[in-house]
């Protein structure tokens, strides 16, 4: 067997296998949604473990007796003496026996940017600004970057696009179903950029106006009733019923994994919610073979 640690590092077009794999790289590039992937794909997951753990860890779960076959280690920035660590520990695993590989997510600078400041989450490397932390992270980084055997920019794709490379490049079967979200939102706070599917039902009246309507929401059964009870609802629903069933079929027909449906309303509180959550029950009454998910982004943002 050749030894992983003189193999020169792949692009993500080549496919590779690993007994153990260590997911890191830029904090915002996709770490977490990559162990999503990994965990629907019955890896053994385990998050921000001490790099001194590490070792221990694959003895373990490859012990005689484990049922585990596939193990991912996820590491994240801790500052220089937690990533000196983990490069010595992935050294001796590599001088070990077994398959090591080092999976490192990056985007641009832009990309990532956006991302934490949509997030309104801290930059963990960050003590002045995100761009400050973004960079101070990226020199930090730079030999680990160097040690990987493959390196995957996130910085122009949506989470199911990376999730399909992932399965792509881990050379790991996907036949999961076509996964449908639901999602409401508030065009106030701007429409989704990943929707497959983006309608607006703010022709509607809106329960905001109506004043012991207000408080609730479109999970509420008064405002439900309300929406519902519009001379206008029974016709669009009808209508996009009957869409859903012409479009749901073809997008399973074509190989499709994923449909982001959108409905919008004003501040995503109450229209969009009540019919978002129509339209996932109408999918999980008439498309079985379908996983439905419902979504509402903007509630509680009022």
């Amino acid at each position: 067997m050749s030894d992983p640690a003189a193999a020169s590092p792949t692009t993500d077009d080549e496919a590779i296998r690993s007994d153990v794999l260590i997911i890191t790289g830029m904090s915002g590039a996709g770490r977490t949604e990559v162990s999503k992937v990994l965990e629907d794909h019955d890896w053994f997951v385990i998050d921000n473990l001490p790099p001194s753990l590490l070792g221990k860890v694959v003895d373990l779960a490859f012990a005689p007796g484990s049922a585990v076959t596939r193990v991912a280690l996820v590491a994240d920035v801790r500052g220089r003496q937690f990533f000196d660590e983990l490069l010595e520990t992935i050294q001796q695993l590599r001088a070990g026996e077994g398959h090591i590989r080092v999976l490192f997510l990056e985007a641009s600078d832009e990309v990532l940017v956006r991302r934490f400041e949509a997030t309104r989450r801290r930059h963990p490397a960050s003590h002045e600004g995100i761009l400050e932390g973004i960079h101070r992270e990226r020199q930090l980084l730079a030999e680990l970057r160097g040690t990987a055997d493959l390196v995957i920019d996130s910085s122009t794709t949506n989470v199911h696009q990376l999730r399909d490379r992932v399965v792509e490049v881990l050379g790991m079967e996907d036949q999961s179903p076509l996964q449908v979200t639901v999602e409401s939102f508030g065009f106030k706070h701007g429409a989704p950029r990943d929707a497959d599917i983006v309608l607006d039902v703010r022709f509607l009246p809106n329960p905001h106006w109506v004043d012991e309507l207000r408080p609730y929401t479109g999970l509420d059964a008064p405002v439900r009733d309300y929406v519902f009870g519009q001379g206008a609802t029974p016709p669009f629903v009808a209508a996009l019923e009957a869409l859903l069933d012409a479009s749901v079929p073809g997008y399973v027909r074509e190989g499709k994994r994923y449909l982001t449906v959108a409905i919008g309303c004003t501040g995503g509180k109450h229209r969009s919610v009540a019919m978002s959550e129509h339209v996932a029950g109408y999918l999980r009454r008439t498309a079985p073979d379908v996983k439905v998910a419902v979504e509402h982004r903007d509630l509680g943002r009022e």
